[in-house]
């Protein structure tokens, strides 16, 4: 995350908050986008689609502004992807720049079905002036009701598509009629609160899906520009969502600290309820040194990155202990570190949120607390890390 840049007309103009709307084939992306950018609220929005054939926005295109943009009635941009989406975003600044566009307020990346999220937020995250220029908000998955329970024990993308998001879109739940479609809808509710307890469910028929909520999820309040951690990690979910995972399965699919054979003995379970994706929290009250959260994060990245669907955390350093430090990263790739100038509440611990695939809550918790200096019993020394490349390699696969 960047924090967002002194504006007026003098300065560096803040930075747009960009947003990845995504969800399975059918899932209702079209529909949502027609009925949001008629609100007001969206007359500055630019979306990025795939083909204008292909969404069939029902807005009449009023004017073409070359490079593939075009002005929509509602005061909206909609543009192709022109080449890649590089290009498309560096053709937006364009015309915000020279003066072609007015205002852009947000940008929006509607992804074909299929699509896995992440790749799109690399782009952002990888290229050192998008990643001044644009900041990323929210990932917006939509997930029908109807089909969303078959879709997601199918489909490893659509499981990503859901671990990934910000928020969770339910759709087409007007049609949901027998009992007995309530009683999946219910289980398909239990299951993504389990596949990532962060993220806020919103029902489209209930009027939720909003643009004031859907977007505006990113570490920043969008009016005040002041961070607002708590909501942007809600940990608090994570910790519901543990609770009831211990009570509800006492016996232990897929948790570090059950059985030994779990993912073994259960597989037809650990598939049909995507167990390989686990989400949960890691936090500690003492500072850790800066060195010691960099080595923690190169080492889980370079040796588990395509395990690690999403990080956010806040780090409380031992160099500087009251100018927290925030990280954000998706799969191997992470945002720059941003710096805030001071902690914005009373709770001053690092925290950190992790949804992983095939990487075991225990083994990310006892790498961390290796590093960070609160040693476990048998658990090596951050010292005798980093001064033995063979007891650091020890840690490349996931131990119990």
């Amino acid at each position: 995350m960047v924090s967002p840049g002194p504006s007026g007309k003098k300065g560096p103009k803040p930075p747009i908050p960009l947003s990845v709307l995504t969800g399975f084939l059918g899932s209702g992306k079209t529909t949502l986008l027609n009925e949001i950018l008629k609100d007001p609220a969206m007359a500055n929005t630019a979306v990025i689609i795939n083909e204008f054939g292909e969404i069939g926005l029902d807005h009449l295109f009023v004017e073409q502004a070359g490079e593939g943009i075009v002005e929509l009635s509602s005061g909206c941009l909609c543009c192709t992807i022109r080449g890649d989406l590089v290009t498309t975003l560096e053709n937006l600044l364009r015309h915000l720049d020279n003066g072609r566009t007015e205002r852009l307020d947000r940008v929006i990346i509607e992804t074909t079905g299929l699509a896995d999220p992440a790749p799109i937020l690399h782009t952002i995250m990888l290229h050192p002036y998008l990643v001044m220029r644009y900041r990323l908000d929210s990932v917006v998955t939509l997930i029908d009701a109807i089909n969303g329970r078959s879709t997601l024990d199918q489909h490893e993308e659509a499981r990503k598509q859901a671990a990934v998001a910000d928020r969770i879109v339910l759709t087409k739940t007007d049609l949901l009629e027998k009992e007995q479609d309530h009683a999946e809808f219910e289980a398909l509710q239990h299951r993504l609160k389990g596949l990532n307890p962060g993220a806020q469910r919103l029902n489209v028929q209930s009027g939720e899906a909003q643009p004031d909520r859907l977007f505006n999820a990113g570490l920043y309040d969008p009016k005040s520009k002041i961070p607002d951690v708590a909501t942007w990690l809600n940990e608090e979910a994570f910790a519901e969502t543990a609770h009831d995972h211990d009570h509800s399965h006492a016996h232990g699919h897929g948790h570090h600290h059950h059985h030994h054979d779990d993912g073994h003995g259960h597989s037809h379970d650990v598939n049909r309820h995507s167990e390989a994706i686990r989400a949960f929290t890691l936090a500690t009250d003492r500072p850790v040194s800066a060195s010691a959260l960099e080595m923690f994060l190169d080492l889980l990245r370079s040796a588990h990155g395509p395990k690690l669907l999403r990080v956010k955390g806040i780090v409380q350093l031992a160099e500087d202990p009251e100018r927290p430090v925030v990280i954000h990263g998706v799969q191997h790739v992470f945002h720059p570190p941003a710096t805030l100038d001071a902690w914005p509440d009373a709770d001053k611990r690092t925290r950190m949120v992790f949804i992983t695939k095939d990487l075991p809550e225990g083994f990310v918790r006892k790498m961390f607390e290796a590093f960070s200096g609160a040693l476990l019993p048998d658990t090596p020394d951050p010292k005798v890390l980093t001064d033995n490349p063979l007891a650091v390699s020890g840690f490349t696969s996931p131990i119990r």
